[in-house]
């Protein structure tokens, strides 16, 4: 207990003689050492790179989560230590308000099956952009967060030592100014002559640190590849998404003006489902492997029955125009 009462002692003096010089410095009472041109280079490019990466993050954080209440829940559990709870995106919510309106105004209906095909589309738009997301927190925001908690603040813990290397340094030379008796002087020497050394070697490892700042670039500039290669990833995929989606609505216009008019014309009925069919729900993307099947959309829904003969791992399925073999572990089946 002694001892660590001594060396708190000690440890308050000399942050007391450290603030004390500081202040002069600032009054102008004080001489003050500057470090080299080549550390003073550094240290800027280092604190403009901080800067922006922080800006960079901050902003991109932002862009793939831009509801700020969504941002501090997923703060909280990530400091919790805790895995947040997944939040469906919004297109995937307005694709699933779609298709419960198709189901109430009936999906027989031109409007309730154009609401079905949209609200399947915007499912899959969603679960896009959260994958989007996903992709680019590890891809971009990630890096930038390790360099901030990890490389920078190993950067700021050293320049702090060495401007308390310095300060010592400079105590050091005014002692060396103030002493009088030879003996003083001969003892303030060598005490200068270690303070200098000290900060010879702090600034040597600060400068390495900061150096370190072009290596940061270089992997920096790789994110940055990885994040625009998601980002035309997703944009590729909406597109294509979004060009099937014009083309079923298309098919299903031409098909609704069809039975209009033969229901104007003749007053015949509609061709109604054959018996025994159902509803099913498409759990995953499935795409044919030949013209007899029928590819699907994760969350469309289809009229599904069997034909004798058929093996029971399959089923026919029909959505608007197109007809094909269908494989039941892909549907929810709707009572």
């Amino acid at each position: 207990m002694d001892f660590n009462m001594k060396k708190l002692a000690s440890g308050a003096g000399v942050f007391f003689t450290r603030a004390v010089q500081f202040t002069e410095e600032r009054l102008g009472q004080a001489e003050r050492t500057e470090p080299d041109a080549d550390l003073e280079r550094l240290a800027g490019r280092a604190d403009v790179t901080r800067l922006w990466t922080e800006r960079i993050c901050r902003q991109t954080e932002v862009l793939l989560r831009p509801n700020p209440g969504v941002r501090m829940e997923e703060f909280l559990y990530e400091k919790l230590d805790r895995t947040a709870p997944q939040r469906p995106a919004s297109g995937q919510l307005l694709g699933r308000h779609m298709e419960d309106a198709a189901r109430s105004l009936g999906p027989e209906l031109a409007y309730g099956r154009g609401l079905l095909l949209v609200g399947a589309c915007e499912q899959r738009l969603g679960r896009a952009e959260r994958e989007f997301s996903q992709v680019s927190a590890v891809a971009l925001i990630g890096p930038l967060r390790d360099f901030l908690e990890g490389d920078w603040s190993l950067i700021t813990k050293e320049r702090r030592l060495l401007e308390n290397r310095r300060l010592d340094l400079d105590a050091c030379k005014a002692r060396l100014r103030r002493a009088q008796a030879a003996e003083s002087k001969a003892a303030a020497g060598d005490e200068l002559q270690r303070a200098q050394a000290e900060f010879d070697q702090q600034a040597e490892v600060t400068k390495l640190l900061l150096g370190d700042i072009s290596s940061t670039h270089v992997n920096h500039l790789r994110c940055l590849h990885e994040f625009v290669e998601a980002q035309a990833a997703y944009y590729k995929q909406c597109h294509l998404h979004m060009e099937d989606l014009q083309k079923e609505l298309a098919c299903g216009s031409a098909g609704g003006s069809g039975q209009q008019g033969e229901q104007s014309g003749g007053g015949g009925d509609p061709p109604s489902p054959p018996p025994g069919s159902r509803r099913a729900r498409v759990l995953f993307d499935y795409d044919a492997a030949d013209a007899s099947e029928l590819s699907l959309y994760a969350d469309q829904l289809i009229t599904v029955y069997t034909v004798p003969g058929m093996d029971s791992d399959w089923l026919i399925g029909e959505r608007e125009n197109h007809r094909g073999r269908v494989p039941v572990t892909y549907l929810e089946l709707l009572s």
